[in-house]
């Protein structure tokens, strides 16, 4: 599914958790739930927001690490993890582990703006 045809069908599935907006960032995407961070899209791979809370249901259900490389041969990781296969076919679960990952956001800390 290409990126903006997976954008266009996540923002109709979630309608009930919020309305989605995204940003372009480093050749992927931020998604948002009204305000919220609770996703990345990447190379038309959604990963979703985790937290310390929520691991245990991502290591359950299999779902890997975002990873990425830093140089240097070193491997970086965000606490975001790919979301099960079902989501792309079934807006139930999308929601269920969107809702998850929005949860998991609304308990990050909120980053401070530097004044110039």
């Amino acid at each position: 599914m290409a990126d903006d045809g997976l954008l266009d069908w996540l923002g109709e599935e979630l309608t009930a958790l919020g309305s989605l907006s995204c940003r372009r960032m480093m050749g992927g995407r931020t998604l948002y739930l009204d305000g919220t961070v609770f996703a990345i899209l990447d190379e038309g791979e959604l990963w979703l927001k985790a937290d310390a809370a929520s691991d245990a249901a991502w290591d359950a259900a299999g779902c890997p690490r975002f990873t990425y490389e830093m140089g240097e041969g070193r491997t970086g990781s965000m606490n975001y993890r790919r979301a099960p296969s079902e989501v792309y076919d079934d807006g139930d679960a999308l929601r269920h582990w969107a809702a998850l990952a929005l949860e998991a956001g609304r308990r990050a800390p909120v980053k401070k703006t530097r004044r110039k």
